[in-house]
């Protein structure tokens, strides 16, 4: 019997009654293909029609519920003009409006000298009160019958909002009872209602805060929902902890070596990350860590000592990294880091001429390479490593969980990974995103004689800037200048990069490059070398330069638009100044246009350096699903939940699942809660891997 109540969830949608082809294809379309689909599209809104007035106190513009008679029928011969029925009570009149109907039909439900009830917005046309289409009319007897709070769904094209929710009727009558899969102490503690009983109750609101995000019946389904995520993490973490490598056995010579030629000291956080990454290293099992840590905060030089000690105990180290430009610029500083030591690094890229590529991958099959760096293309069937035993991927929040999974398997059973993330991630999303990894955060940044100032300017000053720019160039100093846009658009009113580019040149003609992501890699990587070499100073660019890219001759970056970017990336963008002896300094140019959410995410700016603080008051203005970086390459994190409005709940499901885990209970369990919430598809590529 239960398991006939759990296959109710996963019928097809047309199953459902009320629904056909056509309308089984539009929901299709929105990915609404089984019946727990379907209940997880819950309400948006409600129509309330308990505003019962008379017609003397209509509102306009407000649905309204009335009882009236019927006084007379219009029926123009001119066919396109609507039909027309005049009612009224004891307090005034008012017109009942039909386009698109017919005689007999108006006379049937609305006769002369008939007591009805109608329903819908009201308006007023030619000193008149008026309803046109009303969405009710029936008689007064059957005043029962009349729907007085109606919840509101996304539209489906064609079909009525009456059709859409006699669907809902028909499924929400039919959900089963499920067995309860939390304890009871967590659901009497929180007063949530039953699995069934809230979805029940979101699909029959009462008022408009029963729809509420943090209403109890949307935590208690959100919960279920981040108690699911909890728990495939807490699922690969125990799959890892029984993969057992060969613990890498290595001195400490080439770390010390390389720490003694540093020009600056480490901090207390990074001495005690490289600390946990050398006891993972010399662990029997696998490590998977997560480095992450403010821009300039120092995590370069310990993937670098990570890689290191990798080498020491006989292995090979993989980085990759997001582009062409920041390999190269890690190729440099791990070569200019280790030219005393026994190290052979080399960088593998599209712009490596072909017959050197093929004696790259000879040599580091060969095991003669053994520190590879590169973009994406690392990981082609291609390339065969000899003794892999670390990956590195450097910025690497494209990566999701099924990635991560398959990444860790690439490098066999002895490779350790080790990712690292420069935009600072909020307690929420560690948990949401990285809970299946270990993390390590460095909060301490090294320190710094510079500092970064930031400023804010309306647009209209733009001209001003050109004096700006051209002290900068007679100081020797380069300027970033990042738009948002590559060419005009119809849609945006914003500056695109090609326009700026070509205003700047007609002040500085020999002196200004544009780069933008529609160049093809080697022009890009062309442009930023030149950049680089101080071959001109000024680039302007969208956000392609947002990544690691370390000049330090460019103090000044100016940001238009700045509105339209997230605080993180902001931040990011923020961080490629101030990179050498002079203080930076940011510019922050916003429109006009700019809304009240706009000023409060640059006056943030203005007022903080700190990443970690930025980034939970960008997760708080901009939601979860738009913070840069995040969005899994166009995946939906959750399907119910959301982490802007429970954060709460992530650290009572994280107690939840350690409680499960330590007491060693089976996944079977939830399997279901899983399926409900398509956990089940990630369970399957543990479970296969």
């Amino acid at each position: 019997m239960i398991e006939k109540n759990f296959n109710f969830f996963f019928n097809p949608v047309s199953k459902v009654k009320g629904i056909g082809p056509k309308i089984k294809k539009l929901f299709n379309e929105r990915k609404i293909d089984t019946n727990i689909d379907l209940i997880f599209n819950f309400p948006y809104g409600l129509i309330d029609r308990t505003h019962c007035p008379k017609l003397n106190n209509l509102e306009i513009g407000k649905i309204s519920t009335i009882f009236v008679k019927v006084k007379k029928h219009n029926f123009p011969r001119i066919r396109r003009l609507p039909n027309t029925v005049q009612c009224f009570d004891e307090t005034g009149e008012i017109n009942i409006v039909f386009f698109n109907s017919r005689e007999n039909y108006i006379k049937e439900i609305l006769p002369i000298n008939s007591e009805v009830i109608i329903s819908g917005k009201v308006n007023f046309y030619k000193n008149k009160y008026q309803i046109t289409n009303p969405d009710y009319v029936t008689s007064i007897n059957n005043e029962e019958n009349v729907t007085k709070i109606m919840p509101t769904y996304a539209s489906l094209k064609g079909i009525s909002n009456k059709t859409i929710n006699k669907i809902y009727e028909n499924i929400i009558k039919e959900i089963p009872d499920v067995p309860e899969w939390h304890r009871d102490y967590i659901i009497k503690n929180n007063n949530w209602l039953s699995f069934k009983n809230s979805l029940v109750q979101l699909h029959n609101p009462k008022k408009i805060e029963d729809l509420d995000k943090n209403s109890l019946a949307y935590e208690r389904v959100s919960f279920d929902e981040i108690f699911s995520n909890l728990l495939i993490f807490a699922q690969i973490k125990k799959k890892n902890a029984n993969v057992y490598k060969k613990p890498k056995i290595f001195s400490s010579d080439l770390k010390l070596k390389l720490i003694k030629n540093l020009s600056f000291t480490l901090t207390k956080d990074q001495e005690t990350i490289i600390k946990e990454i050398d006891d993972s290293l010399k662990s029997d099992k696998k490590m998977i860590r997560l480095l992450q840590g403010d821009v300039g905060s120092g995590k370069t030089i310990i993937s670098i000592i990570t890689g290191l000690n990798v080498i020491a105990a006989g292995y090979q180290v993989a980085l990759m990294c997001p582009t062409e430009i920041l390999a190269t610029q890690h190729l440099n500083l791990i070569k200019s880091l280790t030219k005393d030591q026994n190290i052979n690094v080399e960088l593998l890229s599209s712009s490596v001429n072909k017959k050197r590529q093929t004696e790259i991958k000879k040599e580091v099959l060969e095991g003669k390479i053994n520190f590879l760096i590169g973009t994406h293309s690392l990981f082609q069937e291609t390339v065969s490593f000899s003794n892999l035993g670390l990956i590195i991927i450097d910025e690497q929040h494209k990566f999701g969980v099924k990635q991560r999974i398959s990444l860790s398997e690439k490098g066999g059973q002895n490779c350790d990974v080790l990712l690292m993330s420069a935009t600072p991630i909020p307690r929420t999303l560690i948990l949401s995103t990285y809970g299946d990894m270990d993390i390590s955060t460095i909060k301490e940044k090294p320190f710094k004689k510079t500092t970064i100032i930031t400023n804010i300017i309306p647009e209209k000053k733009i001209p001003d800037l050109i004096n700006l720019i051209k002290k900068k160039i007679e100081s020797e100093q380069q300027i970033y200048w990042i738009c948002p846009l590559i060419e005009e658009s119809t849609k945006v009113n914003l500056t695109p990069v090609l326009e700026r580019f070509k205003y700047i040149t007609k002040f500085f003609p020999e002196n200004v490059a544009v780069i933008h992501g529609n160049l093809k890699n080697d022009e890009k990587n062309i442009l930023m070398k030149n950049f680089l070499e101080k071959k001109f100073s000024i680039l302007i660019s969208t956000t392609v330069v947002e990544v690691g890219v370390d000049n330090p001759n460019a103090n000044t970056i100016i940001i238009e638009n700045s509105e339209r970017f997230g605080l993180a990336q902001l931040h990011q963008l923020r961080g490629r100044v101030g990179r050498g002896i002079e203080n930076g300094e940011c510019i922050l140019v916003y429109s006009k246009s700019i809304s009240e959410n706009g000023k409060k995410r640059l006056k943030i700016l203005k007022e903080s350096n700190d990443g970690f603080y930025i980034s939970e008051e960008d997760l708080k203005l901009r939601g979860f699903g738009d913070i840069i970086g995040y969005k899994q390459s166009g995946q939906k994190d959750f399907i119910v939940a959301d982490p802007m409005f429970h954060s709460h709940l992530f650290e009572l499901a994280k107690q939840e699942t350690d409680f499960y885990t330590q007491a060693n209970l089976p996944i079977e369990k939830f399997n279901v809660l899983l399926k409900f919430f398509k956990k089940d598809k990630i369970l399957n590529i543990i479970d296969s891997g």
